[in-house]
């Protein structure tokens, strides 16, 4: 179990692909997919399509342009969200997750899906695993011009999310992610273990991570308020 103050947090930010949902979808879609319906649509053989897609892809990591459905449609003119239809059956929650954000919102936190997914990933992932009606807010980077990765991300999502930086929790399964909400004063930090269950465990670095969610459920206490 991984005990946290929880009387001292109010809103809970997380992530989803990769800490809510199994990042092996993406994994899949990115390395695997896309690159063979790229060889097919434009005659290539694999190893060529490869050559070219992995260093554009990895120019970009970090950006808004890297998690952005429209910039890799435009780019690659590819109609992508009809690709990830083709295998959105690799769509997962993960295990408990439900459970874990009824739970916070019984007890009184904020519970805040904060994600750099594009609009047309989102919508997908919504529909399919019915997830939206757990969150009080839904917020994606791409609303704000600014990846999660960041400040201006931060800035820009508290004019329109009021939140105690000290009396938030974030959870995320990206280091550089948790590192620039760390910059911004956020106080209560958790990494995701094994993002993608069909890859290794991830270094989590200085951060604590999570393994599974069921580890954080129990045992919320009602939310305190702090003036009485």
């Amino acid at each position: 179990m991984i005990t946290l103050p929880w009387h001292e947090i109010d809103s809970v930010f997380l992530d989803m692909d990769g800490t809510l949902l199994d990042l092996h979808f993406d994994n899949y879609f990115w390395q695997k997919h896309l690159p063979v319906r790229y060889a097919e649509l434009y005659k290539l053989t694999h190893a060529e399509a490869q050559a070219y897609l992995v260093p554009k892809f990895k120019a970009a990591e970090g950006t808004l342009e890297w998690y952005s459905i429209e910039h890799w449609e435009n780019e690659l003119e590819m109609d992508l969200v009809a690709l990830k239809q083709e295998v959105a059956h690799l769509i997962q929650v993960f295990p408990y997750v439900p459970e874990f954000l009824d739970r916070l919102r019984l007890h009184g936190k904020r519970v805040v899906l904060v994600t750099n997914a594009h609009a047309k990933s989102l919508n997908l992932k919504m529909e399919r695993t019915l997830l939206g009606g757990h969150f009080d807010q839904i917020h994606s980077s791409h609303d704000f011009h600014a990846a999660k990765e960041q400040q201006a991300f931060w800035r820009r999502l508290q004019k329109v999310e009021p939140f105690d930086p000290e009396r938030t929790l974030m959870i995320d399964d990206t280091l550089s992610v948790l590192r620039s909400a760390q910059t911004y004063g956020i106080k209560h930090l958790l990494a995701v273990h094994q993002p993608d269950t069909q890859a290794e465990p991830r270094d989590t670095g200085e951060f604590l991570s999570v393994r599974s969610f069921r580890q954080l459920s129990p045992e919320i206490p009602e939310s305190v308020d702090p003036t009485s």
